[in-house]
């Protein structure tokens, strides 16, 4: 069994070890050590990585007890090597799952939800509860976590002896035979767990909501913490910051700006969809004694082709609606005397199109064909 030097002191950063194997596996080499520093995906929690001598480590996981290395260059059976862990990888994740742990923790002892699924990805941390939460619950939540961060409430990590264990209460995500490690942060949360956690709360930086949505007969929470949630934090201001300047107004204001901006743009396209049908109705004129009515219009919005060719096929045959594309039209076709569905065929098929719909009205897009071989094959089709 591989000796995890990662439960000793999780500030170990180097270490040497002895190559105990070194396999081809994956486009790389899985290699076991006697020893080792780096912590192997589970609990939700990536594995580190770093090098082994001049190999990459690029990921890690735990067989059965042994730590298995997945690394880019084969090492040397027997010899010894310098193991050296990303720091500024294990610190994040330490970040995340200790900041996991208190906001967990509490949603525990306000609510009595567990958590039962988590996860580190590479944009957020999810949890998922098990009952609900409302806006107003998740920023209770979040203040009370931060707040146990400034607080820098010590944390602990330890396998308790089986009388110790028996008499505590504590959260477990499952059954857990042999040695149970429980890390503890006083009046926040008690928990079993495998994982790599900082010292002190304090280290956590900040926990920031980024998200959270309906999950199954739950809630999905998804948190920052740390370096992660300031450098997003960074992202989000830039962001507002290049939109407040777009609109010429302060960065509290862009959301006001936004909204006032949507309404004179619905303002705006209301008024075109009434003008293109008024440009229209204007060119349906020309076709009022045809029995088959073809009007292409390229001021008439796509929006508007079903209601076009409503109103044009009233008193005729067949009233075919165009609106031009990059390739191509997008088309309505309606009838009020018969089934229009075989004359869509026809037209797809001699214009390299699809489209459908019920019998009164089909909608879709030709990528050939000029307004006047569309009539004909319209004609045609009679």
């Amino acid at each position: 069994m591989t000796l995890h030097l990662y439960d000793q002191d999780v500030d170990m950063l180097e270490f040497a070890a002895t190559v105990l194997s070194c396999e081809t596996r994956d486009g790389g080499y899985a290699v076991t050590l006697d020893r080792t520093a780096f912590f192997p995906e589970g609990g939700g929690q990536g594995a580190d990585h770093g090098t082994l001598g001049a190999a990459n480590v690029t990921d890690v996981h735990d067989v059965h007890g042994e730590v298995v290395h997945m690394v880019d260059a084969p090492l040397t059976v027997g010899e010894t090597v310098c193991g050296r862990v990303d720091g500024v990888r294990r610190l994040s994740m330490m970040q995340q799952h200790s900041g996991e742990h208190i906001f967990s923790g509490l949603v525990h002892k306000l609510y009595g939800y567990d958590n039962v699924g988590f996860h580190i990805g590479t944009e957020a941390v999810t949890m998922d509860f098990n009952g609900p939460l409302t806006g107003e619950d998740i920023a209770r939540v979040e203040m009370l976590a931060n707040e146990a961060v400034w607080a820098n409430i010590p944390v602990r990590a330890w396998v308790p002896e089986r009388e110790e264990l028996a008499a505590m209460t504590y959260r477990s995500k499952k059954a857990i035979a042999g040695d149970v490690r429980i890390v503890n942060i006083e009046g926040v949360d008690t928990c079993a767990c495998c994982g790599t956690h900082v010292h002190r709360t304090g280290s956590v930086g900040q926990i920031k909501v980024t998200g959270w949505q309906k999950y199954k007969s739950g809630v999905r929470v998804s948190i920052l913490c740390g370096r992660r949630a300031l450098d997003e934090e960074n992202i989000v201001q830039e962001q507002l910051r290049r939109a407040g300047a777009a609109l010429s107004v302060k960065q509290h204001e862009v959301a006001g700006a936004v909204e006032r901006l949507i309404a004179e743009r619905d303002s705006l396209r209301a008024q075109n969809d009434a003008l293109g049908m008024r440009v229209f109705e204007a060119m349906a004129g020309a076709e009022a004694d045809n029995a088959v009515r073809v009007v292409a219009c390229d001021a008439l919005p796509v929006s508007q082709l079903r209601k076009a060719a409503g109103r044009l096929c009233a008193g005729a045959r067949l009233g075919l609606a165009l609106v031009p594309r990059e390739e191509g039209w997008s088309f309505a076709l309606s009838s009020q005397t018969e089934d229009v569905r075989p004359v869509t065929k026809a037209l797809c098929a001699a214009f390299g199109g699809r489209g459908g719909g019920p019998a009164d009205m089909t909608q879709g897009v030709l990528t050939t064909g000029t307004p006047e071989e569309i009539r004909e094959k319209l004609n045609a089709a009679q």
